[in-house]
């Protein structure tokens, strides 16, 4: 499958983007844990992630809720099954590990949401960084806390209320 690759700047540092035929595959940041080195067989073709560029720079402009993208994570069954429990967290919101293990039918699995949300491939589209520890303190997130905390404070400065009558 073939695999193209370019680097985007961001308010949070560069960011390397790779897409496939099936769609985003991953975006890292180029410092922290979640550094990822560029494969040998991927190919320079910035042009393929122009849509991708185009819904980041949005979201970090507050004008970009919900990313509409072909996502393509490969993962084991536990790590997709949170990866799409990460997806459904409503932007500006936070939730915990545990919130998501018992999502996901195991209250004891915490831990291991937490260790699938550390391998996440597709950093801020996957909003890992809107799962917190549960006594509500930021921990763990590849790009770093501060990162994290840009990303939570962005999303609760532009969130939309809705009102009820």
């Amino acid at each position: 499958m073939k695999t193209s690759y370019d680097f985007h700047a961001s308010p949070v540092g560069t960011l390397l983007l790779a897409v496939n035929e099936r769609g985003l595959s991953h975006l890292h940041f180029d410092k922290g844990r979640g550094s990822l080195p560029i494969r040998p067989d991927w190919i320079h073709d910035p042009s393929r992630l122009d849509p991708v560029r185009a819904k980041l720079d949005a979201y970090f402009a507050g004008e970009l809720q919900d990313f509409d993208l072909p996502l393509a994570p490969e993962g084991t069954d536990f790590q997709l099954a949170v990866w799409n429990e990460l997806v459904k967290i409503p932007y500006g919101e936070t939730t915990s590990y545990g919130a998501i293990a018992r999502t996901l039918g195991d209250i004891t699995a915490s831990r291991a949401v937490g260790a699938a949300n550390g391998q996440n491939p597709i950093a801020i589209i996957v909003p890992c960084h809107r799962v917190i520890g549960s006594s509500g303190k930021l921990v763990g997130y590849g790009g770093g806390l501060p990162i994290k905390k840009f990303l939570i404070d962005l999303e609760q400065r532009h969130r939309v209320f809705a009102l009820t009558p």
